[in-house]
C-alpha cells in the first residue's frame, strides 16, 4: 500500500474528499468566512477527512480559512494544498512559476496558512513549460525529506510528464479533472498512474455543477464564474449538453439517488486508486455527495452511465483556448 493510502486510512478517511476551493475560487461571490468557516466545521463533523486546498484559490485566502476551520483537528486529518501557481498581488493575474526557489517558498508560506508543521500531500498545480519537471518534482522531494510534505503530487499533466516525473522522484497523486462527462485520464492517465503507483485524485467530479442538474441556465450565473467562459456552459453547447444530462437524472430516479451520487458512485467503481473529491458551498450538498460513499453499482447500471455522456456525445470542450493553453493533458481529437 502507498504512503498515500496509508495516510487516508489513519486518518480513517472516507473515498471521497472535499474540494475547498469553491469557498473562495472560480465561482462568482466568495463565501463569507463565518459561513465558510461552519462549513468546514460541519464537513468535518460529518466524516470529511480529506481536505483539498491551493496557494492560488482565493489569492491564498482558501488556505487561510481552511487552515483556520482545522486548527486542532489537524493529527485528525489528511491535508492537501498546491504550488506552482498563485495570483499575483500587483496585477491580478495568475502566474505558474515551478523555479525550485518558488516553490520552497509557496510550501513555507501555505503551512503557515494552514497553521501546521508538514502537509499529506503537495501538488505541483501547473507544469511550468520553462522548467524541467524533474527540477520542480525534485524540489518538492527535497520538501519530503525534511518532512514538510507527505507525499509529492502533480495536477493537470500528461501521462508522458508524470512519467518523467516519477523517474525523478516518486508521484503520490495526480490531481486531474475526471466525471462522466470529463473522461480525458482515460486517455492515457489512468493507466500511466498505475504504472507509476499514483492514486489519481478527480477534481470537479459532478462536472462544475453539471451533473448535479443546479444549472439550468448558464447565463444566470454570476460574473466572475470561471463556467461563464467555458465552452460547454455556452448559449451554443448548453442546451445540447442539459439533453444529456436528463437520462442520467432519470436513471437516478430509477435508482431512488440523486444524480451526483450517482456520478460520484460511477468514479468510485473505476478503482479504489480513483479518490473523487466534490467541492460545494453547501453543507446539506456535502452530505448528499458523501453518501455516495455506500452506493454500488452493478453492473448493467455501469454499463448504462458508461455509454452516457461519452466523448463523442458532449458538445463543447472543457476549457476555452486560452485556459487550455495552461493545461498539460491529453485531449480527445473531437474537442
Amino acid at each position: 500500500m502507498s504512503s498515500f493510502f496509508q495516510r487516508l486510512n489513519a486518518v480513517n478517511a472516507p473515498s471521497i474528499g472535499l474540494g475547498c476551493m469553491n469557498l473562495s475560487h472560480g465561482y462568482g461571490s466568495i463565501v463569507p468566512e463565518s459561513a465558510a468557516l461552519r462549513a468546514l466545521d460541519e464537513a468535518f463533523d460529518m466524516g470529511y477527512r480529506h481536505f483539498d486546498t491551493a496557494t492560488l484559490y482565493g489569492a491564498t485566502a482558501n488556505e487561510s480559512v481552511v487552515g483556520r476551520a482545522l486548527e486542532g483537528k489537524r493529527h485528525q486529518l489528511f491535508l492537501a494544498s498546491k504550488c506552482g501557481m498563485a495570483m499575483d498581488p500587483e496585477s491580478g493575474k495568475r502566474v505558474i512559476d515551478g523555479r525550485p526557489e518558488t516553490l520552497r517558498k509557496q510550501c513555507e508560506a501555505s503551512l503557515a496558512r494552514l497553521r501546521t508543521d508538514h502537509l499529506d500531500l503537495y501538488y505541483l498545480h501547473r507544469l511550468d513549460r520553462q522548467v524541467p519537471i524533474e527540477e520542480s518534482v525534485g524540489a518538492l522531494g527535497r520538501l519530503v525529506e525534511e518532512g514538510k510534505i507527505g507525499g509529492v503530487g502533480l495536477s493537470e499533466i500528461s501521462a508522458l510528464t508524470l512519467r518523467r516525473a516519477a523517474a525523478e522522484y516518486p508521484i503520490a497523486a495526480v490531481q486531474s479533472e475526471y466525471s462522466l462527462w470529463t473522461r480525458n485520464p482515460e486517455i492515457a492517465l489512468i493507466d500511466a498512474c498505475r504504472e507509476v503507483g499514483a492514486a489519481l485524485v478527480a477534481f470537479s467530479p459532478l462536472g462544475r455543477g453539471f451533473l448535479t442538474g443546479a444549472i439550468q441556465d448558464p447565463a444566470r450565473l454570476e460574473e466572475g464564474d470561471m463556467r461563464r467562459n467555458m465552452p460547454r456552459f455556452s448559449a451554443e453547447n448548453y442546451p445540447h449538453n442539459i439533453k444529456l444530462f436528463e437520462r442520467l437524472a432519470t436513471l437516478a430516479q430509477a435508482l431512488s439517488v440523486t444524480p451526483g451520487q450517482l456520478a460520484l458512485a460511477w468514479l468510485k467503481a473505476k478503482g479504489g486508486d480513483v479518490i473523487p473529491i466534490p467541492g460545494t458551498r453547501s453543507p446539506d450538498h456535502m452530505r448528499e455527495n458523501l453518501a455516495a460513499e455506500t452506493l454500488h453499482l452493478d453492473v448493467t447500471t455501469l454499463s448504462q452511465l458508461n455509454a452516457m455522456m461519452t466523448p463523442d456525445q458532449v458538445a463543447g470542450a472543457r476549457y476555452s483556448e486560452a485556459q487550455q493553453a495552461d493545461i498539460d493533458t491529453e485531449e480527445f481529437e473531437s474537442q
